[in-house]
């Protein structure tokens, strides 16, 4: 009357199973063992490639390039290599060698026209910021012997007592043929001075000598020129003494 339904196995499985033959799982396994083997023999000959060119890259010489002081850059060692990306190549490597590059004769004219403009003009106010951007300029030889000079003449202290004011313009600025980094410039100074309650003018015409020396650039020197040497050479003067005095040089 009442029947009991039992579940095989073979009833629970997917219906696909039931008509799947035990060769087609069997064929479909080895298709994918031999999709692996394929696989990893590919793999193996790109491991053998780059192991073969890792040798023959650790056999070669090693490239030398030598950078000279103005950031030059050449082989001098290993296989020669050619071509503008090679030179592209050598230009970056040098500059990031050398962290610079060598500076050109603008910059030194730009850092004699500064330093003769902060060491010659100055006022009783200004004297004291003046001296020390020109000396800050300078190599330590020549700041030491300038600032001795300074403190034995007391010149920061005769400035501000006379009140003397000193206008300076540059008329030209000159390389020296044969001597790297030495100018010479020429220019007017006009001093004036009060003293006992009338007022001293004097009037020059110089010639200035400044050689400068190369060094390594900074936030202090960006430039990387620094004055070795400074020396000054009077070739014209003349004094007028009066209370009103006219200054040429003060008009720009």
């Amino acid at each position: 009357m009442f029947s009991r339904k039992t579940n095989t196995i073979s009833d629970l499985a997917p219906e696909k199973v039931h008509y799947t033959k035990y060769y087609e799982h069997d064929g479909q396994l080895r298709a994918y063992a031999n999709r692996s083997m394929l696989m990893a023999g590919l793999f193996g000959v790109i491991a053998f490639i780059s192991l073969l060119f890792a040798i023959y890259v650790r056999l070669q010489p090693p490239t030398v390039i030598r950078v000279s002081a103005d950031g030059e850059a050449t082989v001098v060692g290993g296989r020669p290599i050619t071509g503008s990306v090679t030179e592209g190549i050598l230009k970056v490597l040098a500059a990031t060698q050398t962290g610079e590059v060598a500076p050109i004769d603008i910059e030194g004219r730009a850092a004699v026209r500064r330093f003769l403009e902060s060491y010659l003009r100055y006022t009783p106010t200004s004297v004291d910021k003046n001296l020390a951007d020109a000396l800050n300029m300078m190599t330590q030889n020549l700041r030491v012997y300038c600032l001795n000079q300074l403190r034995d003449q007391d010149l920061i202290g005769k400035i501000k007592e006379e009140q003397i004011t000193s206008s300076f313009k540059i008329r030209s600025i000159q390389p020296v043929p044969g001597q790297p980094w030495t100018y010479q410039a020429f220019g007017v100074k006009e001093v004036h001075r009060i003293r006992n309650k009338s007022e001293f003018t004097d009037k020059i015409v110089g010639k200035y000598h400044v050689r400068l020396i190369q060094d390594r650039r900074s936030e202090r020197v960006p430039s990387g020129l620094l004055v070795a040497e400074y020396r000054e050479e009077q070739m014209v003067g003349e004094k007028d003494v009066g209370l009103l005095q006219e200054s040429g040089l003060l008009d720009r």
